[in-house]
């Protein structure tokens, strides 16, 4: 039997109060997906599609790849928003969903609402 043995820290999503654990080694979007849970959108998962836009509100994330200027102006990285693909939490992290949030939530619903 494998047992993760890799330092976790709390990861909260503001939106949906949906708390998970991220290894401090992998991206904040990994982290989500590995347990399955839902709330922050998914893209490209290589920082190319700007899909998993977040603004962190608390703690610290460092990088783990170059994040594109098409999607995040470096005044914005100073500020706290980043793509959720390409950074990885060094302390507990709270953050926002930016942009695309409905997206997830709402996929199915759009072709009944348009009906």
């Amino acid at each position: 039997m494998f047992f993760d043995t890799r330092p976790k820290v709390s990861v909260h999503i503001a939106q949906t109060d949906e708390t998970y654990a991220c290894a401090t080694s992998e991206s904040l979007l990994q982290g989500m997906l590995r347990l399955g849970r839902k709330g922050i959108p998914v893209g490209c998962v290589n920082g190319g599609c700007g899909v998993c836009k977040v603004h962190v509100l608390e703690g610290q994330c460092h990088a783990l790849g170059p994040i594109s200027r098409a999607h995040v102006s470096a005044t914005e990285e100073a500020h706290g928003f980043t793509l959720a693909c390409r950074v990885a939490p060094l302390t507990p992290v709270e953050l926002e969903v930016v942009g695309k949030f409905e997206k997830p939530f709402k996929k199915g619903f759009a072709a009944k609402a348009n009906h």
